[in-house]
């Protein structure tokens, strides 16, 4: 893997991105917040040795280089995911090359189900804790202990001081932002009505198929983490209805811009 994150960050390098401050990772019809970006490169996945390639037609699957609220960020305008294929290590590894890259904090944003009915569509859930229901980890592997320690303490995966940053900004924006525990399953298929009572009695507050594998490795490599998930249906399992992937996006379009808000003001305040 030292071999591959060196070609990757050396053919970075060559295209002029050579270090940031914050590494941002935008889910599932999350992509607006590049407009606020003063973009400086921008790199389609498939030209990036060693990067997995997005295959979600909603991802738009390119690393961006810019200035954003004072700061350098490389955003990854799309991610990866167990569903399609990849395995962990490779759903992680631009995590691993925005830490050679030398970024310090993580923002994470990812589309997600309420299994708290208190929580309804369009609105934002800031990530306190998870439970990682998808079977593996991304430091599974041999040679781990070259990056990093092994057995990652993750009693406060996210960020204290973040997360309560950003409580304050959306306090004073009046931007509503719940708090609560993400459950990261395999999909790509949506739950049961079974698995959703389950995830209610294991203490979940939102499911979705992405995150805690990058939450994983940031945690791992020292970077401070928060993480946003914007709710996008309610999955009541007695009142259950299909998935409508338009609805999802739709419902992701209307919460966009309070996440924006909060993703730039914390970029400030950092």
């Amino acid at each position: 893997m030292e071999k591959y994150i060196k070609e990757t960050v050396d053919y970075l390098n060559q295209k002029g991105i050579k270090s940031a401050d914050i590494g941002i990772i935008l889910g599932t019809g999350l992509g607006q917040l590049i407009g606020d970006i003063k973009i400086i490169e921008s790199v389609s996945y498939n030209h990036l040795p060693n990067f997995p390639t997005a295959t979600v037609e909603f991802h738009k699957g390119r690393l961006v280089y810019g200035i954003i609220e004072g700061k350098t960020a490389i955003v990854m305008q799309g991610r990866f995911h167990l569903y399609e294929g990849y395995s962990s290590q490779d759903v992680t590894y631009p995590v691993r090359i925005m830490k050679a890259l030398g970024i310090h904090s993580l923002l994470v944003s990812n589309a997600s189900g309420a299994i708290n009915l208190n929580f309804k569509k369009s609105e934002l859930m800031l990530i306190e804790d998870h439970i990682n229901l998808q079977g593996g980890s991304p430091l599974a592997f041999k040679g781990v202990e070259r990056f990093g320690e092994r057995f990652v303490d993750m009693s406060a995966p996210y960020d204290a001081g973040l997360n309560s940053t950003l409580k304050s900004i959306a306090k004073q924006h009046k931007i509503t932002l719940h708090s609560g525990v993400y459950a990261s399953v395999y999909g790509p298929q949506l739950e049961t009505r079974s698995e959703y009572k389950m995830l209610k009695i294991l203490g979940a507050d939102a499911v979705g198929m992405s995150t805690v594998p990058e939450v994983i490795v940031a945690n791992h490599l020292n970077i401070k983490v928060v993480a946003i998930s914007v709710i996008t249906d309610e999955c009541d399992p007695n009142n259950l209805k299909p998935v409508d992937v338009q609805d999802i996006m739709a419902m992701a379009a209307i919460a966009e811009p309070h996440l924006i808000v909060l993703f730039k003001e914390l970029i400030k305040a950092l």
